[in-house]
């Protein structure tokens, strides 16, 4: 598949309480990333994902998932020309890679994530 699901995020009021409902619910391994307020969680096999406080007061609890692209900037421009409403453009996350949030026509939000190349 071109452009598979690569990452799911849980974006809550209260990280612990979601830490330690979702450890017990599914055992999954959970794994905090230094000089960040940023858990990640390992499943195993799949698409692993990650937990944080939510950035927006006000705004219930959610999960979001993230879709691999080679180019996040090029792909809000086209979800853009088809309609979507750009939320987040292409940003830097320390260095990890570049993500970017849309709203389809639907109304639906969905992230989009390049991978830094290696060097």
């Amino acid at each position: 598949m071109p452009n598979p699901f690569v990452h799911v995020e849980l974006q809550t009021s209260d990280v612990e309480k979601a830490k330690k409902f979702y450890q017990g619910l599914f055992k999954w391994e959970l794994e905090e990333m230094p000089g960040m307020d940023y858990t990640m969680i390992k499943v195993g096999s799949g698409t692993g994902g990650g937990m944080m406080k939510s950035p927006m007061p006000g705004v219930p609890s959610h999960w979001m998932a993230y879709v691999g692209v080679d180019d996040v900037a090029a792909s809000l421009k086209k979800a853009k020309s088809l309609g979507a409403q750009v939320c987040l453009e292409a940003t830097d996350v320390g260095g990890h890679g570049i993500m970017g949030v849309f709203i389809d026509p639907t109304g639906a939000a969905l992230a989009l994530w390049q991978e830094m190349k290696k060097k």
